[in-house]
């Protein structure tokens, strides 16, 4: 009967709480068309709350996105992945909010699979303002995947609903040692209702 009591309480704190919410979606207008991506505060709380409080806040006001990682120019990799990173730029931060605990994809159960968001860092709890969309699935860069030396892999957050065809034409852009000759820049990024 107590085990009972226990689990209705719970599952009734669990309706109320605001980490239970439905998906976030999020729009990115930029030069080259919108990409719709999909936010999942419920798995990944403190990194969903971390990327909404920069667009709620408008720090997000000269955001682009500047990498490219394809198969063809990281020479120096053992791992190799493929993504599109964006954010604020190395140099920017005095617009940074404090750097945030990092949860890994053991934590959160979303792993680096086609569309899907992630925070791009140094060591673990170094993510602040950077992004990266992945291009096709990336266990390497999961828990325990070996494109990072501490196995902490990085921490995602989302997935791109729509606009995949944007990411990979940013992708296949002009690069010099993987940045962007030409950065693409994010008009704006808003919270759609």
């Amino acid at each position: 009967m107590k085990e009972t009591i226990l689990l209705f309480t719970y599952v009734l704190l669990c309706s109320f709480s605001p980490l239970t919410a439905q998906s976030v979606k999020v729009e990115m207008k930029t030069e080259l068309g919108s990409i719709i991506t999909e936010l999942y505060p419920e798995q990944a709380p403190i990194t969903c709350e971390n990327f909404l409080k920069y667009i709620r806040h408008n720090k997000f006001d000269s955001l682009h996105f500047y990498r490219v990682v394809r198969m063809d120019n990281q020479p120096n990799n053992e791992v190799k992945i493929e993504v599109i990173q964006g954010g604020l730029g190395f140099g920017a931060v005095e617009f940074r909010y404090p750097r945030i605990v990092h949860e890994t994809t053991k934590e959160t159960g979303i792993l680096h699979k086609d569309g899907v968001l992630s925070m791009a860092r140094s060591k673990p709890g170094s993510a602040s303002s950077e992004f990266f969309i992945c291009i096709g699935d990336q266990p390497a860069l999961d828990f325990g995947g070996q494109r990072n030396p501490d196995g902490q892999g990085f921490a995602t957050f989302g997935k791109v609903i729509q606009g995949m065809e944007i990411v990979k034409k940013i992708q296949h852009m002009d690069d010099k040692s993987q940045m962007l000759l030409d950065k693409v820049k994010i008009y704006s990024i808003s919270i759609l209702d």
